[in-house]
């Protein structure tokens, strides 16, 4: 069986390109095909396996600033020429499912999300652009939602990466989508130190508005409790010139800083609404709770009261009574890390590929009852139905 995983673009290492491995892991004999690819920004796991770019990678500063490129992906997906596969993966949060796989080949599709840009934060994507810029990308934004609906009748089974992704894949394209969670790499975060954890709380973070640390901020100002803020972004200068004594900015931290982080925080502030959210699976599996926005992502990975506690307002005040009510509850670390083995690597790859194991099983049974019986014709069937199931 030949195998193709299509990944949106290949650039660096972050939350993607994390459940990418794991991909190839499952079917390490997959080609890899992307938009964009600089080898010397992912990991020789992904280094090892033969990857293909569209033209897009050929053009000038598409390294760079391959976002500018966006309105030629589309094409780009649809030249790639996967004929010979029998197996087409596309890993999506950027353009990747556009492909055309042969008609006999099983299509399957495991969305980190709908692009933001064109569906949920479409106004404020188009808010940040000038009168000629923002007319330009309305004009682009609808032909790309055209293009995108049409490009999701191609697959042949969706597969989410939370229930908030799942509704969004529902809401965008009429379908219903499976739910795995990305796997998160408890041996680098799980077993920490058992240490004393000295009370200040922490936000682990991309500075950008969506993330909306300025909540966190504004909140431990009236608080007057200590806050780490560790990310750097564009936001970055402006939140730590507004910010209080009480909170410090460390900017991009590597990744032991990050554990010793997690290991004596009293607690993982996450104010943002996040497709999934890796971070908190992070503090998890840390044993460190999590005060968290209560929508999106975070539904799926913090249990209010037991690794954590939620908030329902996207505000200040109510992040800062939340922390006030968090510090009258008990977590303890082992029964807080312990949540975090639903998120392992393991259960990602039993749950995905049984999850490709029954897309291409109901393939083939469509493949069998398309055949002509007794000299008749041969009737077209129904593809498969998916039903939604959320793993925990």
């Amino acid at each position: 069986m030949r195998i193709a995983i299509v990944h949106y673009w290949l650039l660096g290492m972050r939350g993607g390109e994390a459940v990418l491995e794991e991909m190839i892991r499952c079917y390490p004999e997959a080609d890899i095909y992307t938009h964009v690819y600089a080898p010397e920004r992912v990991s020789p796991l992904i280094r090892s396996r033969p990857v293909t770019e569209t033209f897009v990678g050929r053009l000038p500063g598409a390294r760079r600033r391959h976002e500018l490129f966006l309105p030629l992906m589309p094409r780009a997906l649809e030249e790639l020429d996967l004929t010979g596969y029998d197996l087409v993966i596309s890993s999506e949060s950027g353009p990747a499912k556009g492909v055309i796989a042969h008609p006999d080949a099983t299509h399957v599709c495991y969305c980190h999300s709908p692009m933001r840009y064109l569906y949920d934060h479409y106004p404020q994507y188009r808010a940040t652009l000038g009168p000629l810029k923002r007319a330009l990308f309305s004009h682009l934004a609808h032909r790309l939602r055209v293009w995108d609906t049409v490009a999701s009748a191609r697959v042949d089974r969706f597969v989410a990466n939370s229930r908030f992704v799942a509704r969004r894949i529902a809401r965008a394209y009429g379908r219903e989508a499976s739910v795995v969670h990305p796997p998160v790499d408890l041996a680098a975060f799980g077993g920490a130190p058992a240490v004393e954890r000295d009370g200040g709380y922490l936000v682990v973070s991309q500075l950008v508005p969506y993330k909306r640390v300025d909540i966190a901020v504004e909140a431990f100002r009236r608080l007057g409790k200590p806050l780490t803020v560790a990310g750097d972004g564009p936001m970055a200068e402006r939140l730590a010139a507004g910010a209080p004594a009480n909170v410090r900015f460390l900017g991009r931290v590597d990744g032991t800083t990050l554990r010793e982080l997690y290991a004596r925080s009293r607690a993982l502030v996450f104010p943002g609404e996040e497709d999934f959210g890796i971070v908190p699976v992070e503090a998890i599996a840390s044993g460190c709770p999590v005060i968290a926005y209560g929508r999106g992502g975070a539904l799926d990975t913090v249990t209010d009261g037991e690794t954590g506690v939620l908030f329902g307002a996207q505000t200040a005040e109510a992040l800062a009574a939340t922390v006030l009510r968090f510090e009258g509850l008990s977590f303890p670390a082992e029964r807080v890390a312990a949540a975090a083995e639903r998120f392992s690597a393991e259960r990602f790859r039993t749950a995905f590929m049984a999850e490709v194991a029954q897309a291409m099983a109901a393939k083939a049974a469509s493949g069998e009852a398309m055949q002509p019986a007794g000299g008749g014709a041969a009737q077209p069937v129904p593809g498969p139905r998916i039903a939604a199931a959320g793993r925990s």
